[in-house]
Order: C-alpha cells, then structure tokens, then sequence
C-alpha cells in the first residue's frame, strides 16, 4: 500500500525527539508499504514553504511552520491550525494513496485525515499519543465552555471517521471507548523502548569530562520534554531538599518552556548540585543516561496525565535504569509489578526526595531493578515488538482483508 503519515512533529534518530513515527515507517517499509511523511522542519533554516527530502526510504515533505515547546498558547494555536491547513491541501494532492495514518498531538491533524477521507474516500488510522482536548482542558489550556465543547465533538468526529485507532496506553484507551467507540476499533500499543539505541554499558568517562560531572556522585537523570506538565517544579523542589547533600548529582537533558527556570531555580537557590545541558540527538543521549543512576519520569498532578505513555520511561528501561515514576496510573503498575523502579507521591517532592536517597543507599536493589528494566525492555516494549504489531494492525486494514 501506499501510505500518506500525517505527523507534525516528525523526528529521526539524527534529531533531538520522540522517534515513534520513523520506527514504524521503517517496519512499514520492510513489510512491502510506502511511505509518504507530511510533516513539519525542526530545521529553523528551511527556505522555501515546501520542501521534500527522501530520508532511510521515507519520502519526507516538509512544510514551514515555525513551532517551539516554549511558545504561548496563541502562537501555539496558529502552528496547529498553519499545518492542518497546509496538510490538508498537500495530503490532497499525494497520488494514489491507499491508506493515511494521522498522529496526534496536536488533535488538529485528524483534520486533514478526514477531509482527504471524504474527498478522496481514503481511509485513516488514527494514533492517541495524549487525549486531547482533556489534557490542555485540565491544565487550564481551554477554559471557553464554547470551545470545551467545540473541541470535545471534534474528537468524537475524529474517532468516528477513522477506520481503526491506536491508543499509547490503557488510559488512553479507556478514554477513546468512554467516546462511545468499540474495543474492536482500538488496538492498545504503548510507545517503544529502542535496546539498539539506549543499552546498559561501560560508562565513557569522556562525557564526564564534557559534562564537568563527578565521576563518585549519584547521578539522577530527567530527559526528555520539560513542559509545563512534566512535574518540573516538583522535581525542582525536591532538589532543594537535597542541596546539602554532596553525593548526588541531577541532570537534566531536554528543551521545553520551563528549561528557563530550571536555570532561573538553579541561580536564585544556587543549587550546585543541578545540572542543565539543553538537548542532544539519541546517541549522546544514550551516553549520557547510561553514566547516571537513576532515572526521573515525573507528570503535574492531573488525573488525564496518568494515562501518559512517555517515551523517556521506555528508553530509561532499555537503557536498564531504575525508574522513578510519581504518576499514580499504570507506570506505577508497570514499575512496582516488575520490581524496575518505584513509585513517589506526585502531590509529595519530600517523597521524591526520600525515595532517590533510599535508592542510592540500596546498590544491590538498584542493580537487580536495572536488570530487570532492561529485561522487561527486551521481551516486551523493544520497538522491533511493537512496530511488528503495529503493521500487523495496518495489514488488517489493507482492502479485502
């Protein structure tokens, strides 16, 4: 078949970001399918309003809309509705499409997917990576009762028109049947751990040097999105907590709006022990993960939050780290029940406080938990697993099957 991938923040391996849509068009590719991405240019660079590229035999195209973690939520807004403008007319004209898969976030482009849908009669697949409009409704992103319920029969629209849903977690799942959509039409499959990528290893001490980090120092990692929902603040609390004890180190590696106050934090409660370095592609990553101890994969106290699926808990566990996880949905499930890490009270940075100095204090715990995080990587959330179960899903969905 041939597919036309909707994906506004389409990353590679070669960029900072999440890497989800380039694994499965790899596994699409390797099972006979073409692959069409639309998408938009992290490179700030990009000259003209289109451009296409044909990258590891996806054929890329390109369209200019400026986008940041950190822009406001009006700036934001004309960046969702640029691209599904944009991708509307160009997904229209991509020839003999048998088949589209549509990404969220933003919930903005299942709009392009149904427009094409009822244009052309081209089916959609659509992907739940968060369940819009709940998430920016809880965290204050929507306040407009109009727009609540604009938004909301949007979704349901969405789900409606679509031949088949993938939802990233069981959360989410819940949440696309309580739209009153049947378990039949949503495949569960959550994001991917890449054993390939992030592995446990000898630490190169290089990267000690390049980082000025101590080479005797815990070292707590966070990497990943530092948006306003991450649980930033509350980590930063829980450093305050521990700026007077000399053994451990936190890094944090990552872009996102709130990357300006973790440097305004670090300088007003001059926390020595804090380490911000911006964000890298996957291989430095990778490096830098594998010399810290422990991993952090914390959300803001919203209940929509706890169906989060979040591509750093799935690397932290193929990199086999011990994980910290202060979100109470099925992360904390998925941690307690295959002894890889523990859960802290998301409403308590004391907690998260005292659970990394039990850790440090507990080596042997933390090496068996690491052991089995990269076990649990191996035999269940490796992305060769996952991306196989997704094109079986999309093969179900070929015409006649």
């Amino acid at each position: 078949m041939k597919i036309l991938y909707i994906h506004q923040y389409f990353r590679t391996p070669y960029e900072p970001g999440g890497t989800r849509s380039y694994w499965i068009s790899q596994e699409l590719i390797k099972n006979g399918h073409e692959v069409v991405m639309l998408t938009t240019n992290s490179d700030a660079n990009q000259k003209k309003w289109v451009e296409r590229k044909t990258i590891d035999g996806i054929n890329v195209i390109y369209v200019k809309v400026a986008y940041e973690n950190e822009m406001g939520i009006l700036k934001r807004l004309v960046a969702f509705l640029s691209f599904m403008l944009y991708s509307s007319y160009l997904g229209l004209k991509v020839p003999k499409v048998d088949l589209m898969i549509a990404t969220s976030t933003p919930l903005t482009v299942g709009f392009p997917a149904m427009v094409i849908k009822k244009l052309k009669g081209t089916p959609y697949l659509f992907e739940v990576r968060d369940l819009w409009p709940e998430v920016p409704i809880q965290m204050g992103a929507i306040k407009n009762k109009f727009l609540q319920k604009l938004t909301r029969s949007f979704e349901k629209s969405i789900y409606k028109n679509a031949k088949h849903i993938v939802a990233l977690s069981p959360g989410m799942k819940d949440g696309v049947m309580a739209q009153g959509v049947k378990d039949e039409k949503v495949t569960m499959i959550p994001n991917m751990a890449k054993m390939d990528k992030f592995w446990p290893r000898e630490i190169n001490t290089s990267y000690l040097k390049k980082l000025n980090l101590r080479e005797d120092s815990f070292k707590v990692v966070y990497f990943g999105a530092l948006g306003l929902a991450n649980g930033i603040e509350y980590i930063m609390d829980a450093i305050v907590e521990l700026k007077d004890d000399p053994s451990i180190d936190f890094v944090f590696i990552g872009q996102g709006k709130m990357a300006a106050r973790i440097e305004e934090r670090k300088n007003e409660e001059q926390l020595t022990n804090l380490h911000y370095y911006g964000s890298f592609k996957m291989e430095d990553t990778s490096e830098i993960v594998n010399l810290c101890h422990v991993s952090l994969v914390t959300f803001d106290d919203l209940p929509i939050l706890a169906t989060n699926s979040p591509n750093k808990l799935f690397d932290s566990l193929s990199a086999g780290k011990p994980i910290i996880v202060n979100n109470p949905g099925w992360t904390k499930d998925l941690v307690e029940k295959n002894n890889c890490g523990v859960y802290a009270d998301c409403k308590s940075p004391s907690d998260l406080a005292a659970k990394i100095r039990f850790l440090r204090d507990n080596q042997d715990l933390r090496k068996q938990m690491g052991i089995n995080s990269r076990k649990l990587a191996e035999t269940k959330y490796d992305k060769s697993i996952l991306c196989d179960q997704f094109a079986k899903t999309v093969k179900r969905l070929e015409p006649g099957s």
